[in-house]
């Protein structure tokens, strides 16, 4: 008897567990990613801030599944699902499935301004991290060409615009990215720059609602914007972005001139949940049922990022890693009982809490209850981010770099390999 064909899109969080639950299942899996590596998104913000490199939080999918049988890894970027005929499409190529895993992910939104993206880079993938710390690193070295240029010839300069680091929406992925840009910009960094000074540099973080991460508890909020305040990030709330240019950002009518503008406002599904030609929410996520399954097709599921899934009171539930786990191990759960005749039984996600860092010393928590803020939540995210990071050896490599960062107040992953953006400009206008 032919083994049921269950088809897995995405390598991430959701993907892989899935496809690691059904190890011991009597089912053929075929694994498709666009990347090869399955990425530790959480620790992303650390490659664009050159506190890791991206070796340290990647781990290719072929290495991860080697010792698994019954699973076949495919490099390819689907274009389309066709749940009529039980089909995804390949640009070269059609794989036929009897059960679908839709774990995707999603990317930046700009609501509706996808222009401001070529100015404002979002941060989801390694090469997103890549461009973002290519970028801030340039500024750092035009910055300290200027101002020697302007030393020779006993002159002011003007390099506001290279210092000067807008992040866009206080989510975590905001707040974690600020606190990290102010601790390399007035510290780490600067030790290695002769004439750049702490106060040239400003990191303002802009929030549309009232506080600094909406999700967590109020008090936890006022904690970690008054952290990043010490730290010398300048917070603003309530303040929209109303343009991105390549010369800074419009808040309203006032203007930023900056050369480093960072997206972390907000997340929308990938274009490819339309082919489903099933119920999508306004963010483009596919509307499931209690078993994660389409309304249309009980053997199609979507998790993760991808997915508008209601927790027990209807709210839905948050596009983090631990959703997108425990999901996956749901779905491969369900097949499994599915194969065995057994019935279903509907999703419930156990919130084991959240965290996010500020700078170098500071974290802030919410587990089972407990609120939890400074050097003790900052311990706790450590060891959390460590325990799921896949393979020994980025655990151990992850670990042994924080200890150096932390003790040294130095970050080693500093090479700019690509001096195309920006800085030969600035050289050539200088007449290096």
């Amino acid at each position: 008897m032919k083994k049921p064909r269950v088809v897995i899109i995405g390598g991430g969080f959701g993907g892989l567990t899935a496809t690691k639950a059904l190890k011991n299942a009597d089912v053929e899996i075929i694994l498709i990613d666009k990347t090869n590596h399955h990425l530790f998104q959480p620790l992303l913000y650390q490659v664009a801030t050159a506190a890791l490199s991206p070796g340290d939080i990647a781990l290719p999918l072929r290495e991860i599944l080697r010792l698994q049988n019954n699973v076949k890894v495919i490099l390819g970027e689907i274009t389309a699902i066709d749940r009529f005929n039980k089909k995804v499409i390949l640009e070269d190529e059609e794989i036929k499935f009897d059960y679908l895993v839709v774990a995707t992910g999603s990317r930046h939104f700009y609501f509706g301004k996808n222009d401001w993206e070529e100015n404002a880079p979002g941060l989801k993938t390694v090469s997103d991290a890549l461009r973002i710390r290519e970028r801030i690193l340039n500024s750092f070295e035009i910055a300290e060409r200027i101002l020697f240029e302007a030393s020779l010839n006993s002159h002011n300069a003007d390099v506001k615009k290279y210092l000067t680091f807008v992040l866009v929406g206080a989510g975590p992925t905001g707040v974690e990215l600020a606190g990290a840009i102010a601790e390399i910009s007035r510290k780490t960094m600067l030790k290695d720059f002769r004439f750049i000074k702490p106060e040239r540099t400003s990191v303002i973080l802009v929030e549309g609602l009232d506080r600094v991460l909406p999700m967590y508890d109020r008090d936890l909020s006022e904690k970690a914007k008054e952290s990043l305040e010490r730290i010398g990030v300048t917070v603003l709330l309530n303040t929209q972005v109303t343009a991105v240019t390549k010369n800074g950002v419009y808040l309203g009518d006032d203007f930023i001139e900056t050369n480093n503008v960072i997206w972390a406002a907000g997340n929308t599904a990938l274009s490819l949940q339309k082919t489903l030609e099933t119920e999508l929410d306004r963010a483009g996520r596919v509307v499931v049922n209690k078993d994660l399954s389409i309304k249309e097709n009980p053997k199609i599921f979507v998790i993760g990022d991808a997915a508008l899934s209601l927790d027990e009171k209807g709210k839905p539930l948050p596009g983090v890693c631990p959703v997108a786990i425990q999901q996956g191990k749901y779905v491969a759960n369900t097949i499994n009982r599915d194969i065995k005749g057994k019935p279903r039984v509907d999703f419930r996600y156990f919130d084991k809490g959240s965290m996010a860092t500020i700078g170098r010393a500071k974290g802030i928590a919410e587990i089972a209850g407990l609120k939890l803020s400074g050097y003790i939540a900052l311990l706790a995210w450590s060891f959390i981010h460590i325990l799921y990071l896949i393979g020994f050896r980025n655990r151990y490599r992850v670990m042994i770099e924080w200890i150096w960062i932390y003790f040294t107040r130095r970050n080693g992953i500093r090479l700019i390999t690509n001096k195309t953006e920006g800085i030969l400009s600035e050289e050539q206008k200088l007449k290096v």
